[in-house]
């Protein structure tokens, strides 16, 4: 079965994890990705060594690639470079900012000379401003987009556990991308694209920016909602931690009658609306607390289940591994075959095979 990317060639002047995350996906869909590295190698290969031996980022963010070897400081280097940009449809890059046009590839003299050429360049904090210079890595972001100052618990802000700001990168211009692709099939033009880290982080923000500038600045709260309650981890009689999620006062008021056992708490002042349940934060997580700490998890759970309630365990990576809803994919390498969880869209009918994980200067389709 063809894939919808099938006849198209993306080249990747790409390093860590943004612009692999959206080139993977390319290539997912079919796409010839040409990943340009320098003889040293992406140093996201370096990252870590977990996966037999490899990087688990590079493993994750490189199937289906081909890796090409560039010397781009010499002159031969970069007459390869132009051949391959002669014979692109779209061209990734998150080198530091400037080296594109310093190696003598300006975007704009590109998209002149390529009409039909897809550029997508993706920085720290975009082509202007005091910090457009910057180099800039994902804890970076999350620290200067106040994103940590959100995180963690009361004491102390903390780093969000996966680098969600160059996944959430990676996504935009994944999806930026296929925008222009359709684009393009009507008009028949490419168009330069430019995304900033901190654009992407500070679009996220907006709900917790709106809440500051409206007088309700976000406090640190660990796994509690700031403006939802109750919405937050309770322990049950044998030790187990659960999330439950109350997202309307309809769920309150099943969770009164059903684990409160209660029903005039549902039309209590202090607790009738999600408003004044915020309001009342205390009290209302201490009548949920009491209410968990009499049962047993599975028994609670069976309760939660019945009343429609939405609830989590509070798992780790243990847990994780062998959930019973972990789908996953096995990549070939150049070590062997490595297991991991499979991207989460699912094309129904129209199952999907991946393509090896490169090893430096292996072109593992040619």
């Amino acid at each position: 079965m063809r894939l919808p990317l099938e006849g198209l060639t993306v080249l990747a002047l790409e390093q860590a994890v943004a612009a692999p995350f959206c080139t993977a996906r390319l290539a997912d869909a079919g796409a010839r990705v040409i990943k340009i590295e320098r003889p040293e190698g992406d140093f996201a290969r370096g990252y870590d060594d977990v996966a037999k031996g490899q990087s688990s980022y590079f493993v994750w963010l490189n199937r289906g690639k081909e890796s090409v070897i560039l010397d781009l400081a010499s002159s031969e280097g970069k007459a390869e470079l132009r051949e391959l940009i002669e014979s692109a449809d779209i061209l990734v890059q998150n080198l530091k900012p400037g080296a594109v046009e310093r190696l003598g590839f300006p975007i704009e003299e590109l998209r002149q000379s390529y009409p039909r050429l897809i550029t997508l360049s993706i920085s720290g904090y975009g082509d202007e401003g005091p910090l457009a210079a910057r180099k800039a890595y994902d804890l970076l972001i999350q620290a200067e987009s106040g994103l940590c100052s959100i995180t963690g618990g009361p004491e102390e802000p903390a780093r969000v556990g996966v680098s969600i700001v160059d996944i959430a990168t990676g996504q935009t211009a994944h999806a930026a991308v296929l925008e222009a692709l359709i684009a393009r099939s009507i008009s028949g033009e490419g168009v330069d694209i430019r995304i900033s880290m901190f654009d992407v982080m500070a679009d996220w923000m907006t709900v917790p920016l709106l809440n500051h500038e409206g007088g309700k600045t976000p406090a640190r709260m660990g796994l509690r909602h700031p403006s939802i309650a109750p919405y937050g981890v309770f322990e049950t009689m044998d030790g187990v931690p659960l999330l439950i999620s109350i997202q309307s006062d309809r769920e309150w008021a099943s969770l009164c009658r059903h684990v409160l056992d209660d029903e005039s708490v549902i039309t209590d002042e202090r607790f009738a609306t999600n408003v004044v349940r915020v309001r009342h934060r205390a009290e209302t997580d201490a009548l949920v607390g009491r209410a968990f700490l009499a049962r047993e998890a599975a028994a609670l759970e069976a309760v939660l289940d019945g009343a429609a309630i939405a609830f989590a365990r509070v798992n780790d990576t243990a847990a994780l591994s062998s959930h019973p809803h972990l789908r996953r994919i096995t990549v070939a390498t150049p070590e062997g075959p490595v297991s991991y969880p499979a991207p989460a869209a699912i094309f129904v009918g129209a199952p999907r095979d991946y393509r090896p994980v490169p090893g430096l200067g292996e072109r593992p389709d040619r």
